[in-house]
């Protein structure tokens, strides 16, 4: 069994945490799920609803593999000294790091993008740019698997992500199973993102 823990923070965006784990939890017996934060308890979405952290940085099992989402909460957890002292003790650990959206701005700026090839949300590029010169950020693509870091686009975007990573794990025929048990048509080019039109077009008034 490999452990999944998706670390979380006030204000992540909901479905770049749900929609993966929704994937991930198809594995069923072969998969063991933890929520992880800087503190036990309820971590509140942007959307609203809160999600129960169990382990906080300190007690936090050993994880084979680590979920990172985005949203508006990524602003001040760039200066969170915390999270990221915990990316860099813990990421190199595990086999696999995925983030989804914004939450690629964290790791490259815990400096753990160094050198590799990465992405980040298309309306909100330039954030994740101005964490590291370090990094080689593709702007076009829908997902980056650059080894034991795979980075996605915006949202929506950490699904087909997971997916693939399901594929590199468990094989191809777990991927698309979870696909269909969800009934979710997955995007498999992962170098092409239909949203890169909107490239830094977001609202710079949401990120704060």
């Amino acid at each position: 069994m490999k452990r999944l823990g998706a670390i979380l923070y006030n204000d992540f965006e909901l479905l770049d945490a749900y929609g993966p784990l929704e994937m991930f939890g198809v594995m069923g017996a072969d998969l063991e799920i933890v929520v992880i934060a800087e503190e036990k308890g309820p971590v509140k979405s942007s959307a609203g609803p809160k999600t129960l952290a169990e382990f906080n940085f300190n007690d936090a099992p050993e994880l084979d593999l680590t979920l990172l989402p985005g949203g508006i909460g990524t602003i001040p957890e760039l200066e969170n000294e915390q999270l990221l002292g915990f990316l860099r003790e813990r990421c190199p650990q595990a086999e696999v790091n995925m983030s989804v959206c914004t939450g690629s701005a964290l790791l490259a700026k815990a400096g753990l993008l160094d050198g590799l090839r990465a992405t980040s949300n298309k309306m909100f590029f330039n954030l994740a740019v101005a964490q590291s010169d370090r990094v080689d950020w593709a702007e076009n693509a829908r997902w980056v698997d650059a080894g034991q870091y795979v980075t996605s686009s915006g949202v929506s975007a950490g699904t087909d992500m997971s997916l693939a990573v399901i594929e590199r794990l468990f094989g191809v025929e777990r991927a698309q199973q979870a696909a269909a048990f969800t009934e979710y048509q997955w995007h498999t080019d992962a170098d092409t993102d239909p949203f890169v039109e909107l490239l830094n077009q977001g609202d710079a008034a949401l990120l704060g």
